[in-house]
């Protein structure tokens, strides 16, 4: 699985939002990944989904 960011904008992190196998790999069952990106003078709705 992946997650997928809606109302962010992705500043040189594009890599952590998408489909897997299109921006990223996806994440293996019983393991974890850490997303990790600055949001910064945003503003408005954020919500994410797998």
């Amino acid at each position: 699985t992946t997650v997928h960011w809606h109302g962010f904008f992705q500043h040189g992190t594009n890599y952590n939002d998408g489909p897997a196998f299109v921006t990223q790999c996806p994440i293996i069952p019983e393991n974890s990944y850490q997303y990790d990106f600055e949001v910064l003078d945003q503003a408005g709705t954020f919500w994410y989904h797998s």
